[in-house]
């Protein structure tokens, strides 16, 4: 007796298992379309012919977009803050001169505390630096350059005592119309890294 007789005359016959849709799409004659979500072969292309396509491009690589419009610079003062004076410089954002190639440098204002009036050791006290830096911002004012002040960036180097006042004349109320205008505020202390041995300090008393 077969024991695989059965087993053949299924296999012989596969249009009794299968479903008849599935059996008459096999039979058509009709070819068989390649479904839309279908992979197609895409040309391969390694990371070297992508760096030369990049840099073939006018900038580099997703910068090539709009370029957004550069922010006007913002005026500056410096605030020079010794042990023996307070020196305050206000400067405009530097200008091209069609004369002289190059970015000129304006300086609107340039005081210290010995024009104020403060003599010797005066011209580094507390009260040296705080009024220097309230003449300051009432000259800004009188001379109508608050018109074309739109960001003001602050830049303190040294640590004298005047500093500290330049700082209160400016959270105080002689300084409530520069105030919003302030957008950043810069140290500009130099501070000496190896090189030659300093001098020896003066020791007095």
């Amino acid at each position: 007796m077969n024991i695989f007789r059965p087993l053949t005359k299924l296999v012989g016959r596969p249009s009794s298992i299968l479903p008849s849709p599935f059996t008459r799409a096999i039979s058509s004659s009709t070819p068989l379309t390649a479904s839309p979500l279908a992979r197609r072969d895409t040309p391969s292309i390694n990371f070297g012919d992508w760096l030369d396509r990049q840099s073939n491009r006018s900038g580099p690589p997703d910068v090539n977009g709009p370029m957004e419009l550069s922010k006007p610079q913002p005026h500056r003062m410096h605030v020079y803050a010794t042990k023996h004076n307070t020196h305050i410089t206000f400067t405009q954002p530097p200008r091209k001169d069609p004369a002289n190639p190059g970015k000129q440098i304006d300086v609107l204002m340039s005081l210290s505390a010995g024009n104020i009036g403060f003599k010797k050791a005066g011209r580094g006290s507390y009260d040296a630096g705080y009024q220097l830096a309230a003449f300051v911002l009432k000259q800004i004012q009188e001379r109508g350059l608050m018109r074309d002040l739109h960001s003001l960036e602050v830049v303190l180097r040294g640590f004298g005592k005047g500093r500290e006042a330049v700082t209160k004349a400016l959270l105080g109320s002689e300084g409530y119309l520069v105030r919003n205008k302030i957008s950043s505020v810069k140290d500009a202390t130099r501070l000496k890294f190896g090189g030659s041995r300093s001098p020896k300090p003066r020791r007095l008393g």
